[in-house]
């Protein structure tokens, strides 16, 4: 987890990939709305696979002790 870091004077204290002020969550939302790994490297040359991985893995991580609720469906 060396390329993801926090710094309360960056980004409120959000997890980022090191060296940049892209969150993790910034990152999760852009693959989650449809973005390739290409597509994001391509418009952000300055982050690598290796970034994308690390946010990925850190992600993974984050839910590991999450505790789950289960909604019933709106009617």
């Amino acid at each position: 987890m060396e390329r993801i870091v926090a710094n309360p004077e960056i980004l409120g204290g959000k997890p980022i990939i090191k060296g940049t002020r892209l969150s993790v969550e910034f990152i999760l939302e852009l693959l989650a709305s449809g973005m390739t790994r290409s597509e994001i490297l391509a418009d952000y040359s300055h982050i690598t696979e290796a970034d994308l991985n690390a946010v990925l893995e850190y992600a993974a991580h984050a839910f590991k002790n999450d505790v789950y609720v289960s909604f019933e469906k709106a009617s």
